[in-house]
């Protein structure tokens, strides 16, 4: 199957790209879970709010243990999210749209359910099922104890020993690492298996038409020779909520990882159409994230240093000078993300309330009119806040092993339509469907439904956004010229191109009005302008053709 037509540029390089979270986006069949052909049924919404790209997270095989991040099989879609004519239908609907598909790549580990692990349980120690893992003798009187103090990222050690299948005891076997849950044990990238098997896996999703990969875990595929202890002391490990803090650990960022990197990008620019890879890389500054997209790596690189920035203009402005630092000396372009499903909803993150979204506004313009790309979650464009999941109905590994509250709240499915639960979500029946985790009653006010009827809604402001910025985006330079508008306000300009005229985006972070009156000859677009005044307000931004 072909792949999406290219552009003369990389299509990828100034993307916006939405992220589709597949359990929680659109249930056609009425189980209360999204589906690949929930996402078909509503790609003329994707559409219409003028993304160029679609990335969904995994739809394979799974145990679902981790919600689809344990996967058993690489090559099928569970049928919990439909078959893989379903994918293929719904690639070749997105397609028809002008819409690329980018597909979640899980290359830390597997399903414990998957075929490789089951065989390494059965043939024990030594066997070449059991390289392909991370299996160690424990420490301590007849190997009681973990190889070393690893902790899981969802709480609890990162270690779980297993039965020695020449005796069936539970109590004398190997420990095998899994740096998330039990149920996702780790792969070894040093056995050549595992790169020839994902390199398989890469060519054929891409003979499906597929138009790139985001890499789960990009930092975490080679753990420090010898695997030692944390430094330190292993605390209660690296919960979700202080990764970023976590960065130096003997099992993220090490070397290895980019000889994968650089065999994957030859087997993608190997296709046509200008296929892509995007890695997860938390790592610790901007100048190791530009690592993973010099020349011959990746394509692109999330931004975490931006998603996990205040709202306050000293700080963006430091991550704007850090970001083009670090990716200036390796040529790559930056990418830009505001939230995800694995962190706080940005409204949440910014003091929720009508301050939050003011807030979430502003940044998203200020994400737009920068250089690259830009990601937006599922939700963001209703301006949706973070939901208080109550305990019971947490599903999240996070908060089952005592990890912390979890990441339930930024993925409860979205409301399209109606007035009460499941807001469209799930087709009509005579007893309402109930979703995999609750909606909130107050999701009334923030259906497709009833913003797509308000002109002053959150859906359809980013719908005029995207717009307006694919209007403008090839007629922008790629280099950027920071201004000075004063301690609280974040401005910056890029020049156009062949003539056409500039553009200046200023966001307010203060207080107090600033004014913007002498920036450019009109507004393009603004989440908080007073009208008349040449005043923008505070958290807000606005745009000016210059």
């Amino acid at each position: 199957m072909a792949s999406a037509p290219s552009r003369s540029t990389p299509w990828w390089r100034d993307a916006v790209c939405y992220q589709i979270y597949v359990r929680s986006f659109a249930d056609a069949d009425g189980d209360g879970v999204g589906d690949l052909r929930g996402i078909t049924a509503h790609l003329d919404y994707l559409e219409r709010l003028n993304v160029d790209a679609l990335w969904l997270t995994p739809f394979y095989t799974s145990p679902q243990a981790d919600h689809g991040y344990d996967v058993a099989d690489y090559r099928d879609v569970d049928p919990l999210f439909g078959t893989l004519a379903d994918f293929d239908e719904m690639l070749a609907g997105a397609h028809a749209r002008d819409l690329r598909v980018i597909v979640d790549l899980v290359p830390n580990h597997t399903s414990s359910a998957h075929p490789w692990f089951v065989a390494a349980l059965a043939d024990g120690p030594d066997s070449t099922a059991r390289k392909r893992y991370l299996f160690r003798d424990g420490r301590g009187p007849d190997g009681a104890e973990p190889p070393n103090n690893w902790q899981s990222v969802f709480g609890g050690p990162a270690w779980t020993r297993v039965p020695d299948p020449s005796t069936g005891s539970g109590h004398r076997g190997q420990w095998y690492l899994h740096l998330f849950d039990p149920e996702q044990p780790d792969l070894n990238w040093d056995d050549p298996d595992v790169g020839d098997e994902f390199e398989s896996v890469l060519r054929f999703w891409l003979d499906r038409g597929v138009d790139g990969f985001r890499v789960d875990v990009a930092h975490g595929l080679f753990k420090e020779t010898g695997m030692p202890d944390v430094r330190g002391g292993a605390g209660t490990g690296p919960t979700l909520d202080d990764t970023m803090s976590q960065w130096d650990r003997p099992y993220w960022d090490q070397p290895g990882v980019h000889d994968v990197y650089r065999r994957w990008r030859q087997v993608l620019d190997s296709y046509p159409g200008d296929r892509m890879m995007i890695g997860e890389a938390w790592v610790g500054s901007p100048e190791s994230m530009a690592q993973y997209v010099r020349a011959d790596e990746m394509n692109q690189v999330f931004n975490f240093h931006w998603l996990s920035t205040p709202f306050s203009a000293p700080a963006l402005r430091d991550v704007i000078a850090e970001t083009y630092a670090a990716v200036g000396p390796v040529g790559a372009t930056p990418t830009w993300v505001l939230s995800n499903h694995d962190v706080v909803r940005t409204v949440t993150h910014y003091g929720g309330g009508d301050l939050g979204l003011a807030r979430a506004k502003a940044s998203m313009l200020a994400m737009l009119a920068l250089p690259g790309s830009a990601y937006v979650y599922q939700g963001e464009e209703l301006g949706l806040p973070q939901v208080d999941v109550a305990p019971a109905d947490r599903q999240d590994p996070t908060w089952l092993r005592g990890g912390g509250v979890g990441r339930d709240g930024c993925r409860v499915p979205l409301p399209w339509s109606g007035q009460a639960p499941p807001f469209g979500f799930s087709p009509d029946s005579p007893q309402p469907v109930r979703t995999w985790l609750p909606q909130p009653g107050w999701f009334r006010d923030y259906t497709v439904e009833h913003e797509s009827h308000d002109p002053f809604s959150t859906l359809s402001f980013m719908r005029y956004a995207i717009a307006r910025r694919r209007g403008l985006v090839d007629r922008l330079s790629h280099e950027l010229e920071m201004l000075d508008r004063g301690d609280d306000v974040v401005a910056f300009r890029r020049a156009g191109v062949d003539g056409a005229p500039g553009l200046v985006c200023v966001v307010n972070c203060g207080t107090v009005d600033v004014p913007v009156d002498d920036l450019g000859t009109a507004v393009v677009l603004s989440s908080a302008l007073a009208e008349g005044t040449g005043q923008l307000l505070p958290d807000s931004a606005a745009w000016f053709l210059s």
